[in-house]
């Protein structure tokens, strides 16, 4: 594996809404809260169609170790527990809130008492908190104390390296105090040694907010990442920040290294300040169909086509809505698809930019393995989805390390033929994961 000191893509940025303050929209008139709104097992719904709710509620709860609980970001009435179509093609259970408008708080809500780094595990399970840069891995999870014990650096990932995408700048920006608070909780708990706070270079105006208000801590330091994609990439982030390389297999608590979001921290210490669990997000919103780009403060569940409006409505014709940026987005099959707890951004994109391009075969030019940040060769994977034997195609993908693609999407923009690297790649590991299963029924 090689890992390369900068990101590899010198991408067209589109930040103009990085100066946009973030805005609260109208409370929608129903939300739509799918029970899996991170990485694991979707939660279990605690409530049925006529029940009563508030503002953080307990609407689903977590099932099992990797979950999180689901609580209601509006007050109102329970309309439906109904089923959602999640983006991969599975079903998950979803509640539907027809609010009443008022956003009365649950006054039940009380702020967690914290001892240890226990208690703050628990408490960032209790409130929900799941990775907000995209991935949505359950928070509570990350800060299990057994995954800390050899940790000593904390880096704060702010690299926001997806070109449009200006939440977690905003957040800096405008709410540089929790991220401090955040950071300081960790600090407070965990054995942690050096402070990095990773921000692009081009993000000046958060350079200032976040090296101004960590000028007092001397364990953090604002590191000036170059402008490039991926730098927010696990791997790539670790690797830049510290030098330290995570082995195929392993987590960046494996060489000794915590990482979080910067928004996720944000959330984790307004939870513990005020006890109201996560029920609302900045979101940016941005694409060349949208008549007014900007960040919004958004109630979790609700619709996009409600964040559109709020927008302005749109200046074309849509062709594709993303959640997410251009290079690591996942395409919604309807607006009426709910904002989600990882829901860092939407991209609306007109139908004539949407158009795909013609595919050609491949000309065996060489420029995804160059821009690849660990340097894999993803044609490697598509000639051995070509295989009939499943064998010899797990044999192929092991052996062209895929688990180490982490699809961030830069083989397929820099591939002059159009193909569709990233999907093959996808493919590939679903291939993978079904004869690694097969094998293990065998074994059994």
């Amino acid at each position: 594996m090689q890992l390369f000191s900068l990101g590899k893509l010198p991408l067209v940025k589109h930040k103009s809404t990085a100066r946009c303050k973030a805005e609260s929209i109208e409370p929608p008139g129903t939300v739509y809260l799918p029970m899996s709104q991170h990485i694991g097992k979707p939660a279990v719904p605690t409530v049925k169609a006529g029940d009563s709710v508030l503002v953080g509620s307990l609407i689903g709860d977590a099932d099992g170790y990797l979950s999180a609980p689901v609580h209601s970001s509006v007050s109102g009435t329970v309309k439906a527990v109904d089923k959602y179509l999640c983006h991969d093609g599975t079903h998950t259970p979803m509640v539907v809130i027809e609010s009443d408008g008022l956003m009365r708080r649950d006054e039940r809500l009380t702020a967690p008492t914290l001892t240890d780094i226990r208690s703050l595990s628990l408490a960032a399970r209790d409130g929900g908190i799941v990775g907000l840069g995209g991935a949505g891995f359950p928070t509570g999870v990350k800060l299990d104390p057994s995954k800390l014990a050899s940790v000593d650096t904390l880096i704060v990932n702010a690299a926001e390296c997806e070109p449009y995408i200006t939440s977690d700048t905003r957040t800096m920006i405008e709410d540089g105090e929790s991220v401090v608070g955040g950071v300081e909780l960790i600090l407070r708990f965990c054995d942690i040694q050096a402070v990095v706070i990773a921000i692009e270079a081009d993000n000046s105006e958060a350079i200032r907010k976040m090296s101004a208000a960590f000028s007092d801590n001397r364990k953090a330091r604002v590191k000036i990442l170059p402008t490039r994609y991926p730098q927010g990439a696990e791997r790539v982030l670790v690797y830049n920040c510290t030098r330290r390389v995570i082995p195929k297999g392993r987590y960046p608590y494996d060489v000794g290294v915590l990482v979080m979001n910067v928004s996720t921290l944000s959330a984790l210490y307004n939870y513990v300040k005020t006890g109201l669990p996560l029920v609302e997000k900045t979101v940016t919103l941005s694409g060349s169909a949208i008549k007014n780009p900007g960040n919004f403060r958004v109630p979790i569940g609700t619709p996009i086509s409600d964040l559109i409006t709020a927008a302005g409505g749109t200046v074309s014709s849509i062709g594709k809505i993303l959640y997410g940026g251009p290079m690591t987005g996942i395409a919604v099959y309807s607006d009426n698809a709910p904002i989600l707890k990882y829901t860092n951004a939407v991209t609306v994109i007109s139908e004539r930019e949407a158009k795909p391009r013609e595919k050609f075969p491949c000309i065996n030019c060489g420029r995804c393995l160059a821009a690849c940040p660990v340097g894999l060769d993803p044609t490697l994977y598509a000639k051995a989805l070509n295989l009939d034997d499943p064998a010899m195609r797990a044999v192929n993908f092991e052996r062209a390390e895929l688990d180490l693609c982490f699809e961030c999407g830069c083989c397929s923009y820099v591939c002059p033929s159009a193909r569709p690297l990233v999907e093959m790649n996808r493919l590939a590991k679903l291939d993978l994961k079904k004869y690694r299963f097969s094998q293990k029924l065998k074994s059994n």
